[in-house]
């Protein structure tokens, strides 16, 4: 987290601070904005795989009081306008597309104001992933579900509990019954409950249309902001007839018991 105010620049209202950000993730808190912040992201990786990073940033719910450009040789592309409110989205850009430029709007009270946003540095093939633009709710092929077993941030085989659709966000979030957890980056599926069962929230898009519905699936996907994000998801007898063919001709990317 890397925060900074305002008040400290109240009689140099033009200042432009610089930030370095060191971390792959994070966020940025400005309160009581006033001049700008240029934010610089400095991951501890080598300078030539930057060209293979992608930037996302999600503004916080009751960001206010800045704008955000996307900086790159003094021209500014306007990312986030003060005042948007669009919950749940992010934006994304690639590395070498430019840095941040935060600007501090004219306000009347800025004690009033706090702008704020989280960042998340990936590479280009994880964020096209998570941004399948072009048709992100289409099955994945057996290839694909194979892949995604071996590269995703939590594989698990579980059922749909319930659903619950947020019209504002866009999205569908699927209570997951968890029977067996084979891999998770975080701990978004925990044990609860007297009876020991295991369960967890993956976010999806509302278009998907995505149902309650009988039936073992093999959830993958990546976390993305804290969430975890649905990736391929066959029903899990697909998934072990695919698994079986796969292995049987050598042609497994990784193992992982089907069971």
């Amino acid at each position: 987290l890397s925060s900074s105010s305002g008040l400290t620049h109240e009689s140099h209202k033009k200042d432009v601070e610089q930030v370095y950000l060191r971390c792959s993730e994070g966020s940025i808190e400005w309160m009581y904005p006033t001049g700008a912040l240029i934010v610089n992201l400095r991951p501890n990786i080598s300078p030539a795989s930057y060209k293979h990073l992608t930037v996302c940033i999600k503004p916080f719910k009751d960001s206010a009081g800045a704008n955000i450009y996307l900086e790159k040789t003094g021209e500014l592309k306007l990312l986030v306008r003060d005042g948007e409110r669009s919950p749940s989205r992010v934006y994304c850009f690639g590395y070498d597309q430019g840095g941040l430029f935060v600007e501090a709007t004219p306000q009347q009270d800025i004690s009033r104001k706090i702008t704020g946003f989280q960042y998340e540095l990936m590479s280009k093939g994880i964020a096209a992933d998570l941004h399948t633009a072009s048709a992100p709710c289409r099955p994945c092929s057996d290839t694909e579900v194979l892949l995604a077993v071996c590269t995703s941030d939590f594989v698990i085989r579980g059922s749909i509990q319930n659903v619950t659709n947020e019209a504002e966000e866009q999205e569908s979030i699927i209570h997951v019954g968890v029977n067996k957890l084979y891999r998770q980056k975080s701990k978004v599926f925990q044990l609860t409950g007297e009876s020991g069962n295991w369960r967890g929230q993956i976010k999806t898009l509302l278009e998907c249309g995505v149902k309650p519905g009988d039936g073992d699936f093999l959830f993958t996907g990546r976390m993305h902001f804290g969430e975890a994000r649905l990736g391929c998801a066959p029903r899990f007898k697909d998934f072990q007839r695919m698994y079986k063919e796969a292995k049987d001709k050598g042609l497994n990317p990784c193992e992982i018991g089907p069971d």
